[in-house]
Formats: structure tokens, sequence, C-alpha cells
């Protein structure tokens, strides 16, 4: 007998598991789940760092054969449980990993209350693929970030691929989301944090060159593969910086490039 009870679900119309619809559809689940105050975490893991990070929990969508498996799911949970062609039907894809939550959303963070409670921060421009963003999310808190600020075009750090590839860091590490662009880069710097815009192109210095002063409290300021950094986002910026290449290769993958330059930030 399974050690969570929960209420079976036979068909994919079900009322109760609305949240999980689609899932596979962005432009659907855009739709639905911020203006819900929802957002999907997918595996255990993933689903109990949701639940340390503070999360309150909506539902528990699982497969029946791995319900007797759960573990740290409050006792007071909603549990849905169904075969897997249904859950396939509900979500649009299988469900390998077994589980689903829907957690409520946290009210979103002040800049103010991001920039005051950082050190190393990381400024996130147009960067919209949630793959890229939820690996960025999770070399940040590996690698001695403090903070993340977005541009209003960014992905949605809570998206359910962002929140997998993250392997839930994006509950760890505070975000903020700005409301205008680029003013909120004046604000970064006008709290103390020097702006370094990650570019490719030319008047730049390597990361390692950078001064003392200028590791005190970085901001690295970083664009979306293709057309990088918009020029009011480098005129904005304290320095221009670069990872030194190799081979003809003229740029890496943002996640990749923005992890290398966590790491050297953080031997400061």
């Amino acid at each position: 007998m399974p050690v969570v009870p929960y209420a079976e679900i036979s068909s994919p119309d079900d009322d109760r598991i609305a949240d999980y619809r689609a899932l596979t559809d962005v432009e659907l689940r855009t739709r639905w789940e911020p203006p819900n105050g929802l957002f999907i975490a997918e595996g255990e893991l993933v689903i109990n760092r949701a639940l340390r990070g503070g999360y309150r929990l909506r539902s528990v969508l699982v497969d029946e054969k791995r319900a007797g498996q759960l573990t740290g799911i409050p006792e007071d949970a909603l549990v849905y449980g169904g075969t897997q062609p249904v859950l396939e039907a509900i979500t649009g894809f299988h469900v390998h990993r077994g589980v689903l939550a829907s957690f409520h959303r946290q009210p979103p963070r002040e800049l103010t209350e991001v920039l005051a409670g950082a050190r190393r921060l990381a400024v996130l421009e147009g960067l919209n693929t949630h793959t890229n963003l939820g690996a960025l999310f999770r070399s940040a808190a590996a690698l001695g970030i403090d903070a993340v600020v977005l541009s209003p075009d960014c992905a949605d750090p809570l998206y359910r691929r962002s929140v997998r590839v993250s392997m839930g860091e994006v509950f760890a590490i505070p975000y903020a989301k700005s409301e205008s662009w680029p003013e909120t880069l004046a604000a970064v710097r006008a709290a103390g944090f020097t702006l370094m815009a990650m570019t490719p192109g030319p008047g730049t210095v390597p990361l390692a060159s950078l001064t003392e002063q200028q590791r005190a409290r970085p901001a690295l300021l970083l664009g979306a593969e293709g057309p990088g950094l918009t020029r009011q986002a480098m005129e904005a910026s304290d320095v221009r910086v670069a990872i030194p290449m190799h081979h003809g290769v003229d740029s890496l993958n943002v996640a990749t490039a923005a992890a290398i330059a966590f790491y050297e930030l953080s031997r400061a």
C-alpha cells in the first residue's frame, strides 16, 4: 500500500489536476502559471529543495507505481496518482521521474533587497532560453554568486525546464526581475557594484586581470546568445570583460561562459 494516500486520477480532464495540463506548451504555461501564482517542480530531489526553500505546496501528481516511494511530502498535501498513460495525456510527455508538484510562488523580491544582500551579482539581459537560465542559476549557486537580476524580457526562472536544469538551485539564489531597463543598470552601479559587460567584442580585458577594487563587488552582465548585450547595456557598464579564446573560437555558450566567469570572480 502507498505510504502517501492519494486520490486516483483516471481522466486527463479531471479538474483537480488543471495545474499540470500541457506542460510542454511554453506559451500556454506562460499564460497560466505566473498569473495563477504557481510553478511546477519535477522530480523528488527538486520538490524537496523547493520545500526547503520555503515554497508552499499546492499538490502532487505521481505515477501510481511510485506513490509508495515518496518522501518528505507534507502529510496534509493533496496527492493525485495515475497510470503513466494518464499522466502522459495530462502533461504531454512521459513523466519519467514519476512525480510532479505544483507550488505557490513567493512574492517577487524588490531590487533594493536583492542588491543589499549581495556581494557578487549576475545581471542578465534578454536571456530567454530556459535551459541556459537553469544552468546559469546552478552555476551561480555553486560558484559564489549571491543574487541574480533579470531584465524584463528574460525567461521565467521558475518555468519547469529552468527549475529542472538548475536542479532546484533557483530556490537557493535570491533574484529580482526588473520593471525598467536599462535604468536598473544605473541602480546596480549606484548600489556600489562594478558593472562588468561580458562580450567577445573589442575593448575588453581578461577576467583574470581585473583589479582588486573591481573584484570587490562585481556585477557580471550577460546577454542572450546571438545578439549579446544591447548597446545601452554596454554603455552602462564600467568595464568590458572577456574569456581568452583559442583555435579561432569566438565565444562560448552563455551558461558555460558564466560558469567560468563566476569561478574567476569567486577567487577574489
